[in-house]
């Protein structure tokens, strides 16, 4: 990708959330010495509700510590200019990746009484699935913000008309608008999507009308041979069928 992109800000992003991600859970399971369950949680609750906290609660504290000192300190220090504007928006789309891992944080219980009563509950903080930290992100690329190619230390959005608005923390920025991907760029290494196989049916990104950019689709067919309704004849051998069949395939033109 290149550099300064909405592209690379969701990686960045992703890789950040996917990190907090999976340290926290390895915590919660036992799988590391530093750390285990969220302590700070215990003997809490609210007894005149008929709840408490307990069982293991994911301790995404740690997680984004580790996050923060495994991806961001090796940029400051590879930068050496803590108060450039390219570090600052690469710090930024690290940290909008771990806060949606804490945004995105859920409250589980249990049921404890007679018959089901659930006259007590026992609850955990569990993170959310990491596929819906990835549909959140995805939203936040799709909604990224382009700030000032002045890069100083404030960030700032490159629409004068809109700089009194704040960037959120959970927010995305890039600096470079994307290429374009559907053209052959081999200096950027963008393959394109000329050739490509696509579902004429799919309105998804596999779909012909996005893959192929609006310059339409072939169609051919494409016949498979394959043994079919094989039986066991006793004995010892089996009989096939010789099954033929014809697919129509659609690549982008």
């Amino acid at each position: 990708c290149r550099a300064g992109t909405k592209e690379t800000a969701f990686i960045s992003a992703v890789t950040a959330a996917g990190l907090v991600h999976a340290v926290t859970r390895s915590c919660s399971a036992g799988n590391m010495t530093e750390c285990s369950c969220d302590v700070t949680l215990r003997h809490g609750g609210s007894a005149s509700e008929g709840w408490h906290w307990g069982g293991c609660s994911d301790d995404i504290h740690y997680g984004m510590s580790f996050s923060r000192m495994f991806l961001d300190l090796p940029l400051k220090n590879m930068t050496g200019k803590s108060g450039s504007g390219l570090l600052a928006m690469n710090l930024h789309n690290n940290e909008a990746g771990r806060q949606a891992v804490a945004k995105l944080m859920s409250v589980d219980c249990r049921c404890h009484g007679v018959s089901g009563s659930c006259a007590v509950k026992t609850c955990w903080k569990t993170m959310s699935s990491f596929e819906k930290i990835g549909r959140f992100l995805k939203d936040k690329y799709e909604n990224s913000i382009q700030i000032s190619d002045r890069l100083k230390k404030k960030l700032r959005r490159k629409e004068k008309s809109q700089r009194k608005i704040p960037i959120g923390k959970e927010d995305l920025l890039y600096v470079n608008k994307s290429p374009n991907y559907c053209v052959e760029d081999q200096k950027l290494g963008i393959p394109g999507t000329q050739g490509r196989e696509c579902n004429r049916t799919s309105q998804g990104p596999d779909g012909c009308n996005l893959l192929c950019c609006g310059r339409g689709y072939n169609t051919h067919v494409v016949r498979h041979v394959e043994r079919c309704e094989c039986k066991f004849v006793w004995c010892c051998y089996v009989r096939c069928r010789r099954c033929e069949t014809m697919t129509d395939v659609h690549t982008c033109k």
